[in-house]
C-alpha cells in the first residue's frame, strides 16, 4: 500500500512537493485543491492508513501531528481568528488518500459543520 500511496511518494521525493515544514515524524504541504484561503495538509511521515489501527504506544504522534498543526497555524497568522482541524477517515467521509493526515483550515469564516 505504502509503496502506490501519493503522500509517501511526496515525502519520499518521488514526487515534487513545496514542503512547509518539515521534521522526523511529520511534513506539511499546501492541498492542491484548497476548500479554504489556507488549507495545509499536516501528514506523518509514516505510512498510517486509519486513527484506528493506533495503539497506546502511538500516541506521541497524534500528539505531534497535533503541535505541528498549531505552529503552522501560527506561521499561517490563523490563531486570532480561528482555524479548523479535520481528519477524514474512511471512505463516509470523503477521505480521498488513504494516509492519515490532518486538514488545517482557515483565512475565513467556515460553516457549520454537518
Amino acid at each position: 500500500m505504502a509503496e502506490e500511496c501519493v503522500f509517501c511518494k511526496i515525502g519520499s521525493g518521488e514526487i515534487p512537493s513545496e514542503f512547509l515544514y518539515r521534521d522526523d515524524l511529520a511534513y506539511v504541504i499546501r492541498d492542491i485543491r484548497p476548500r479554504a484561503p489556507t488549507h495545509l495538509l499536516v501528514i506523518p511521515s509514516e505510512h498510517v492508513t486509519y486513527l484506528a489501527s493506533f495503539t497506546n504506544e502511538r500516541e506521541a504522534l497524534v500528539g505531534h501531528l497535533l503541535l505541528v498543526a498549531r505552529e503552522m497555524a501560527q506561521r499561517e497568522h490563523l490563531v486570532e481568528r480561528g482555524y479548523r482541524l479535520v481528519v477524514n477517515q474512511g471512505p463516509d467521509s470523503g477521505q480521498e488518500v488513504p494516509h492519515l493526515h490532518l486538514h488545517l483550515l482557515g483565512g475565513r469564516q467556515l460553516g457549520a459543520m454537518g
